[in-house]
């Protein structure tokens, strides 16, 4: 993926971020529970964290930014920047992590644990909830009690799952891809 600290914008990677973007808008916008207003249960954001910890902070943020942006664009939302700054961190800064995530299985969890509990709080209850507030006039003291349980219920479900996902073999797919990338590279 990385030779000499630029990234390969290849085909093969953009198919794999145009798949994730693809997966985030199926499970933010189709599958989810609506709670009304405010509240929605989904695991979308997942794709964006393993896209970040997959690609980098860049392959990450412009997972989380075309899958904001698209996913508003079919449901009729108007863009809110504070929420696509929030889409776009769920891919930041699990990717900032990924020099720490190595070693023992557990310290990968650990760490896998500790940079979506990071991104949750400062994704969810930080951005998308000023942006709710701010750029949707919902009253803050009114929506923070159902977002921190939100949260609270959520950031759990995608610790377990981007844990899952990122210690599987596709991992492994991706890596030996992107490593045949840089091989390729190199040679040409």
């Amino acid at each position: 993926m990385q030779k000499n600290k630029k990234t390969i914008w290849d085909t093969r990677t953009l198919v794999f971020l145009g798949f994730l973007v693809a997966l985030h808008i199926v499970l933010t916008r189709l599958v989810v529970i609506d709670l009304g207003g405010s509240y929605r249960i989904t695991i979308g954001s997942v794709c964006t964290v393993l896209a970040g910890l997959w690609f980098g902070p860049l392959g990450g943020a412009v997972c989380g930014l075309v899958a904001d942006l698209l996913g508003c664009l079919l449901k009729g939302y108007a863009v809110n920047p504070l929420i696509t700054i929030a889409a776009m961190l769920w891919g930041i800064i699990p990717a900032l992590f990924r020099p720490l995530i190595s070693g023992t299985r557990v310290r990968k969890i650990v760490f896998i644990c500790i940079a979506t509990v990071i991104t949750s709080v400062l994704s969810t209850l930080v951005f998308t909830t000023a942006g709710l507030v701010l750029m949707n006039g919902f009253s803050f003291y009114a929506i923070m009690p159902g977002r921190l349980a939100q949260w609270a219920l959520m950031t759990p479900v995608y610790c377990v799952l981007v844990s899952l996902l990122y210690l599987s073999p596709v991992t492994h797919l991706v890596h030996s891809v992107t490593a045949r990338q840089v091989e390729d590279t190199a040679k040409a």
